[in-house]
């Protein structure tokens, strides 16, 4: 596949990039490069990305879009994600195709994680 006008890259608002790394880390396996005292990339994903120092958030009531994950195991999952620090905002709810649920990061992103099982 050409990675020509494909998404190549992600980034997203960071208050603590510690508390960022870690989180990632320890649920997704993330690892992380700092570029700088503001900036931490991260890799060992299917696209790469990064975060950058704000007291800003992502999250679909300010109109950001939604990164959703796959899980093949939801529950724990979601065990995982409140373990490292996160906070369940939606918890898990059936939809045509799957179910899912929404979290926010240590630094009140939001994101989904869903399953077709």
């Amino acid at each position: 596949m050409s990675l020509h006008e494909k998404i190549n890259y992600l980034e997203f608002p960071s208050r603590d990039l510690a508390k960022t790394r870690a989180f990632f880390s320890t649920v997704f396996g993330w690892i992380f490069v700092d570029y700088g005292p503001d900036y931490t990339a991260f890799s060992n994903e299917v696209i790469k990305g990064g975060f950058f120092k704000s007291d800003l958030a992502c999250t679909t009531a300010n109109g950001s879009a939604l990164i959703v994950f796959y899980s093949t195991t939801l529950e724990k999952t979601l065990a995982k994600i409140e373990q490292a620090g996160g906070t369940i905002t939606k918890p898990i709810f059936a939809f045509p195709g799957g179910r899912r649920f929404h979290f926010a990061d240590p630094n009140g992103n939001e994101y989904a994680v869903w399953s077709d099982t």
